[in-house]
């Protein structure tokens, strides 16, 4: 069953838009693989069964729908939540993760992957028909669509959730325009998401996808991190335990001193656009790799993105640079210049590489992400009415808690403050 637009079937009772609902069983099958490595949410998900403290609520979930993104549904369900899941990138998507949450959690889904702009944003407003008391983004383009097209709804909204640094940036620029008139928790600056997700997490799956994409030795090669935030220290970090020399570009001196100091090199991305191998972007801003920048770069090169959206790649000034694009691989385009003397390799079509060519973070990873997805949107409920609006950051207690369960799982054990170590922290009379 091919599913080009919503329907509903035997199976389910539910709309939902998917590739193929015979998926489903190999889906399932990955989505408990997925399980075992994350034994916090499944902590949370038992909790949230017993306690329902979601019950009755609309939820809307934009987010990459990966056997990971199952378990948080599965979770939201059991806490009571009447969840609808749509993807938040085009390539992203896994089928038979999306089958298996419609026929075998009855978990609405609207996702295909390598869907068009228009199916996306089809399913975007087809979610905001539900009129959800709570949205848990991913880039902030469900809570933008719903501030600029559907306001009324923003009356029955509890609050939402944000995934990435990209979807925070936005926030922030509402609230700076005065239009967020309503709580929003960043997930992504919660220290149990950043510093694993985005180092340990991004690292790793970014360079598994473009191993996977293109079968290149990375060892002697050189690497261009491009932005040294959480997600460039672990792609930096990443490469060069597989042997490539990395180099950093960076806008922020602070975080320029520390790559430095860190052993890496670091160039203006005019410089480094001459000697890199290959390029991976991960700064959640515009064309932070351009035209100046495709130009001179060397025969070959090899150009990825792991931040959000596509567009910290021009690729329309690459495409108007080249000739028509040709497939290599699959996710591996190249363009060749005009002149025919050289050519850009692009994975991915300049999406998320991790996800597009890969699988996207290790469930152990995620299962810290998706705890903090899970418990902010029962925080939100919890404090109904009573948070101002705007970006709010998880109590730092919760941080904790997701900490602590995570190494329980893990069978650590960890020393406690003694009673006078307590007093002498809370005491300004001792001293040497």
């Amino acid at each position: 069953m091919n599913a080009q637009n919503f329907m509903t079937t035997p199976v389910t009772s539910l709309q939902y838009d998917i590739k193929d609902i015979n998926l489903a069983p190999q889906g399932k099958q990955r989505i408990e693989w997925a399980d075992r490595e994350m034994p916090v949410l499944r902590l949370i998900r038992e909790r949230f069964a017993a306690e329902r403290p979601l019950e009755g609520v609309k939820l809307v979930a934009c987010a990459h729908i990966t056997t990971e993104t199952a378990n948080l549904a599965r979770t939201l369900q059991a806490g009571g939540a009447d969840a609808l899941l749509i993807a938040s990138n085009p390539l992203s998507t896994q089928d038979d993760v999306a089958a298996s949450l419609v026929a075998d959690w009855n978990i609405p889904v609207m996702a295909i992957k390598g869907e068009s702009t228009d199916t996306y944003v089809r399913h975007v407003k087809a979610a905001l028909e539900t009129n959800p008391n709570l949205i848990i983004d991913d880039g902030s383009d469900v809570v933008a669509t719903m501030i600029k097209e559907k306001p009324e709804l923003i009356s029955n909204l509890i609050g939402t959730t944000e995934e990435t640094t990209t979807g925070i940036v936005r926030l922030k620029a509402m609230v700076a325009a005065g239009v967020l008139t309503f709580p929003s928790i960043a997930v992504n600056d919660a220290q149990t998401k950043h510093f694993f997700d985005n180092r340990y997490g991004t690292g790793q799956s970014t360079l598994d996808g473009v191993i996977r994409a293109t079968n290149i030795l990375l060892a002697g090669k050189t690497l261009v991190t491009v932005g040294y935030g959480w997600c460039g220290k672990g792609v930096a970090m990443r490469a060069r335990g597989l042997g490539a020399n990395v180099v950093v570009t960076e806008i922020d001196p602070i975080k320029a001193i520390e790559a430095v100091m860190d052993g890496f090199r670091v160039l203006p991305m005019k410089e480094a656009a001459k000697i890199g191998d290959f390029f991976v972007t991960v700064t959640g801003n515009r064309h932070v790799i351009d035209k100046e920048h495709f130009e001179v770069m060397k025969d070959g090169a090899i150009v990825c993105n792991s931040g959000h959206f596509d567009l910290e790649l021009n690729l329309e000034a690459l495409r108007e640079m080249s000739q028509p694009a040709v497939t290599r691989r699959p996710f591996v385009e190249e363009y060749r210049s005009k002149d025919d003397k050289k050519s850009v390799i692009v994975l991915g079509e300049g999406r998320l590489i991790n996800l597009a060519a890969a699988e996207g973070h290790p469930a152990s990873v995620m299962d810290m992400s998706f705890a903090n997805q899970a418990l902010s949107a029962e925080y939100l409920v919890k404090n109904k009415g009573t948070l101002e609006k705007g970006v709010h950051v998880l109590p730092a207690e919760v941080d904790q808690e997701i900490a602590s369960l995570k190494l329980r799982a893990m069978g650590v054990s960890i020393d406690a403050l003694t009673p006078e170590m307590l007093e002498y922290m809370s005491s300004w009379e001792t001293g040497t």
